[in-house]
């Protein structure tokens, strides 16, 4: 059996900020210091945080409880309401050594056979729930996995492919023992390739549900999510998207007309974002569109042309991100900028939600940033009319006549 990774209590406090989102303005002031942390918890808040660090990052549980311990007082209480059941060994060993050394000061610590149990511990089926999200695919589609306890035993994962402007593209649903269902997911969030991060379960819940409010009309739901529907989208009223847990935090510090949008342009034309691009008739008819000004029967100068081509595409962005694609975008820009978030990546995701308020605003750089994305999506047709622009001209050089 694989040892628990031992990722430092800061990392581990901010993990379950994000697990736990209604206790993460408590959380987080305590900048990873367990006695700050135990006077800014109540009793039961103690319980949860407590309780999911030692399901989840037991060796940081295990500090917390080594320091709680050593502080006496109110916190062997909040010791006591934690029960060992469940709970990795790493943890139920610390949770032992802590009474032990409670009992050898003549604390009254009932014994393990005896231990009363406090019904405010998150259940089983809370100390499995988890959830993990990837990057958007150039072409707009993620993956979203929730888990949760099977009541029939082992552990329930929903995978499902998410796009915002197509909708609930795939819903696949896999039932077995917790120990390979957390291996795949730990897998998952460590995939080089189509980079993942962990997001609150309801969180992605609310992301599900926004996304099948938006199901293209085109496209059924997949036939699983009738029956799953209550597990996999119904968030909590008032819960937040990823994207927009990121835009609550980091919208204050976002520089939308400067450094930050020019950082998202950058990412765009280097490929790192985007491009996202829509539906496929719309594709087409703007490379017909540019078709038609290579094909010319006309001879222009190089710039002439350039002139026209760049007619097209301007046209096309405006036509293409108007109201309701532009805001798909905006969204697709917020939902990337909670993965740069949770990979420390800060500049980048500052950079995203700036995106995403030209987009969504509309504003006149929207423009640039769109023509950016058509670039891209379209790049062999513009490079297929360049070379063959290139061959014209040189072939007809001779047959221009000049004033």
């Amino acid at each position: 059996m694989s040892q628990p990774e031992d990722i430092g209590l800061p990392e581990a406090l901010e993990r379950a900020a994000a697990a736990l989102p209604a206790d993460a303005d408590t959380i987080r002031p305590a900048n990873g210091d367990p006695f700050a942390l135990l006077s800014l918890l109540d009793a039961e808040a103690s319980t949860r945080v407590l309780g999911w660090l030692l399901a989840h990052e037991p060796i940081a549980g295990g500090e917390i409880v080594n320091a709680w311990t050593d502080a006496g007082g109110d916190a062997t209480e909040r010791l006591l309401r934690i029960d060992p059941g469940g709970l990795p060994k790493v943890a139920r060993k610390a949770l032992r050594h802590a009474h032990h050394r409670l009992r050898s000061r003549g604390e009254s610590i009932p014994e393990p056979d005896r231990v009363e149990v406090v019904a405010t511990l998150p259940t089983v089926v809370e100390d499995l729930e988890a959830a993990s999200i990837s990057v958007l695919d150039p072409g707009g589609t993620r993956m979203a996995y929730l888990v949760e306890s099977n009541p029939s035993g082992g552990a329930r994962m929903f995978a499902a492919a998410l796009d915002e402007n197509r909708g609930l593209i795939e819903l696949e649903v896999f039932s077995a023992g917790r120990s390979k269902i957390k291996k795949f997911m730990s897998e998952f969030l460590r995939r080089k390739d189509f980079p993942a991060v962990e997001a609150p379960p309801d969180a992605v819940r609310a992301l599900i549900a926004r996304i099948v409010a938006n199901q293209s009309t085109d496209r059924p739901l997949p036939r699983a999510f009738s029956e799953w529907r209550t597990r996999i989208a119904n968030p909590p009223e008032g819960s937040l998207t990823p994207g927009e847990l990121v835009r609550e935090t980091l919208a204050a510090e976002v520089d939308a007309d400067g450094e930050d949008r020019g950082r998202a342009l950058e990412l765009v034309r280097d490929q790192k974002v985007g491009p996202w691009p829509p539906e496929r008739a719309a594709l087409q008819e703007v490379a017909q569109r540019l078709n038609d000004v290579s094909a010319g029967v006309v001879i222009v100068s190089g710039g002439a042309r350039q002139a026209q081509i760049d007619s097209v595409l301007d046209e096309a962005v405006e036509q293409i991100y108007g109201a309701e694609f532009g805001e798909c975008t905006a969204r697709r820009f917020d939902e990337t900028a909670y993965v740069f978030w949770r990979r420390d990546r800060l500049q980048d995701a500052r950079a995203c939600l700036a995106a995403a308020t030209v987009f969504r605003n509309r504003d006149t750089d929207f423009r640039s940033l769109g023509r950016a994305m058509l670039e891209v999506v379209l790049a062999p047709v513009l490079k297929s009319i360049e070379q063959e622009s290139g061959d014209r001209d040189d072939s007809a050089e001779s047959l221009l006549v000049r004033p």
